[in-house]
């Protein structure tokens, strides 16, 4: 029995079988999940909004409040004035009884982009369900929130050495935008070098906004990925998605794994020991990345692809508070 494996700081024995079918395939709504464009669960989704841990300055107005104050029609305090202030924002009526000079301060409505960062490395292909379809099923939920809550929302698909980003949208309008950009995602032919593709993301990104990364993290130096997006100052939230057959091996006896990316394999002897060691392994790399997303002031969400998209999104990652 064959298998296939990344390269990785991961167990040297986590397998990706890279799908028999075509990889091509539509991407139509009942591909997507038969939820995501019921109205019912759009509804809901309408309810959440992507958390975010400070305040970002935007330049257009969007629809998302912060302690900035600026200029809007909902009244927040008052400030001394001080030389220079606009004197349209005094406050005459605190003039006639104080005889002192008041600005008024208004709830400001910031400009926020979320940008999902799809991983479409060759490894991504590969599970049942595939992660890569995982990923293209919460990137449209989240994406959706994004443009309920008149956020700009952009796609950027880290593939080879490169981030392949699609226009920023706005509105619930251009769901079907949304959409055609994750279909248009397919995984990479040869190797994939992460770390300069999140390099080339990073580069493109304009402002802080929040940036969600969703990968296997199957690459020797996932760290440094993490490390260069939380540099960005951008809100970044990592959903680490593995298939059910790497959190879980069902293997056993004398078995090739095969590289999906180089070809190169490695012959392994499978028994309940190598099994206990390998999950042994896999929680402590899984501990690695949630500890330095913490240090670095990221959230980090571990997730298996078999997951129900209606509990990723109303349970687990309101539970992580990635959602609210």
């Amino acid at each position: 029995m064959d298998g296939s494996t990344r390269p990785s700081t991961a167990p040297a024995d986590a397998s990706a079988v890279r799908p028999a079918a075509s990889r091509r395939q539509a991407f139509l709504p009942s591909e997507v999940d038969p939820t995501v464009f019921d109205e019912t669960f759009l509804r809901q989704l309408e309810r959440l909004l992507l958390l975010m841990r400070s305040p970002v300055r935007g330049g257009l107005k969007g629809g998302r409040r912060s302690v900035k104050r600026g200029q809007s029609v909902e009244f927040a305090d008052y400030r001394d004035y001080t030389l220079g202030d606009d004197l349209r924002q005094l406050d005459w009526n605190v003039y006639a009884r104080l005889e002192r000079l008041f600005v008024k301060l208004f709830v400001e409505e910031e400009d926020v982009t979320v940008t999902l960062l799809i991983d479409a490395s060759a490894s991504m292909a590969s599970g049942r369900p595939a992660k890569l379809v995982f990923a293209k099923r919460a990137a449209a939920a989240l994406g959706y929130i994004g443009l309920a809550s008149e956020d700009r929302v952009a796609v950027s698909a880290l593939t080879g050495r490169l981030a392949r980003r699609r226009a920023s949208m706005r509105g619930s309008g251009r769901v079907f935008r949304l959409l055609a950009d994750l279909s248009a995602i397919e995984p990479a032919d040869g190797m994939t070098d992460l770390v300069v593709a999140a390099r080339h993301a990073a580069a493109q990104l304009h402002g802080r906004g929040v940036v969600v990364l969703i990968s296997d993290l199957l690459d020797p130096a996932a760290d440094k990925v993490i490390r260069e997006l939380a540099a960005t100052g951008s809100e970044l939230i990592v959903l680490h998605v593995l298939s059910p057959d790497e959190l879980d091996p069902q293997l056993e006896g004398d078995l090739r794994l095969v590289d999906v990316e180089t070809g190169d394999g490695v012959d392994v002897t499978v028994d309940l020991a190598t099994i206990d060691a390998y999950k042994a392994r896999l929680a402590a790399w899984k501990a690695g990345f949630a500890d330095l997303a913490a240090k670095r002031r990221a959230s980090y969400v571990d997730l298996s692809s078999d997951m129900n998209l209606a509990d990723l999104m109303f349970a687990e990652l309101r539970r992580r508070r990635v959602l609210g």
